[in-house]
């Protein structure tokens, strides 16, 4: 019996990812690829959207592959590739573009909210038309489910009027995917600003973990993470955001409860739990990133396997490609 097929990717938008994109996205990817016939791609057309330069973006694409692997990620267990790789991700956003109203890709939330912030002079249509690459990223594999969180699950329900709409005009084509809101996860936060979520765009490096930071580098960061004066060692999100986040990270990291670890560092203070903490997190990434580095200082072998898993995609995504413009009515080539 076949596996339902899955497709999700994240963009290369820094030298390192961060714990959260491990532990919201990673961690549910390396175990959902046992059940499904998975699909991760690095979606560096996503990353055009924003100004790049182009030696870096290079870089960033080629060390989020190896930290997708290094996480876990098994090339030779799931389809893992570039997405600028397979050429008909391109191809079929055109064709869906078309059939897109223009009010319908204004309504995205994501786009509202930047071209807000930005202006209109600033704002590329690039970003505007990003959700249709997105389907076209989900409708090339005919995919059946995609983990999303909560703000992306719109654009998947574009995904899914887009196909139906496309199945209803020139006849049934692709699968129309069903979002699935993934298992709650633990949103972290800045370790120095604990009400604000940890990113890559934090205004200081002391309140992000990154995946590929040496491990002492790790521990000192959490070692000097904000927490309060009270001195106990128990989760209130609303009064206690820093040790809250520590908490979730330490949770999260091990699969234990909360409130299991709150009665172990009951009455001991957040020296110690900052050190418990430092311990789990140093455990659980040191051989992720010896194993990122290991790839990065291996260019050939990193490439022979993003080639070789970019053909597995490009087999799939040709044959829905072809089958698409046939429905359109585009001449083939002699």
């Amino acid at each position: 019996m076949n596996k339902p097929r899955l497709y999700s990717g994240m963009q290369p938008s820094a030298d390192s990812l961060q714990i959260g994109n491990y532990i919201g996205a990673l961690l549910q990817w390396r175990e959902l690829q046992t059940s499904y016939d998975a699909f991760f791609s690095v979606v560096d057309l996503h990353a055009l959207t924003v100004a790049q330069n182009p030696a870096e973006l290079r870089e960033k694409t080629r060390r989020t592959a190896a930290q997708y692997i290094a996480a876990g990620i098994e090339p030779s267990q799931s389809t893992l590739y570039v997405q600028s790789h397979v050429r008909a991700h391109a191809e079929l956003a055109w064709i869906l573009s078309t059939i897109t109203g223009f009010g319908e890709a204004g309504r995205m939330t994501q786009f509202k909210d930047k071209s807000a912030r930005y202006g209109a002079d600033a704002t590329s249509v690039g970003l505007f038309t990003y959700p249709v690459l997105m389907a076209a990223d989900i409708l090339l594999y005919q995919t059946d489910v995609v983990p999303v969180g909560d703000d992306q699950k719109q654009h998947v329900e574009l995904t899914r009027d887009l196909a139906e709409r496309f199945n209803s005009r020139f006849g049934e084509t692709f699968t129309v995917p069903v979002p699935v809101i993934q298992k709650e996860t633990a949103r972290i936060y800045d370790l120095q600003n604990p009400t604000a979520k940890m990113s890559k765009s934090a205004e200081s490096d002391a309140g992000v973990l990154w995946m590929l930071d040496d491990p002492a580098k790790s521990a000192k960061k959490i070692m000097r993470a904000v927490t309060d004066n009270e001195g106990t060692v128990r989760f209130d999100r609303e009064a206690k955001p820093g040790v809250s986040n520590l908490l979730t990270i330490y949770a999260a990291l091990t699969g234990r409860q909360i409130p299991a670890i709150e009665d172990e560092y009951a009455g001991r203070g957040y020296g110690d739990f900052k050190k418990g903490l430092a311990e789990v997190v140093v455990e659980e990434f040191a051989p992720v990133r010896s194993r990122a580095l290991e790839l990065l200082d291996d260019p050939a072998e990193l490439d022979r396997i993003l080639a070789e898993n970019a053909a597995r995609a490009d087999a799939v995504a040709d044959r829905t490609l072809s089958d698409v413009y046939d429905r359109v009515g585009l001449l083939r080539r002699a």
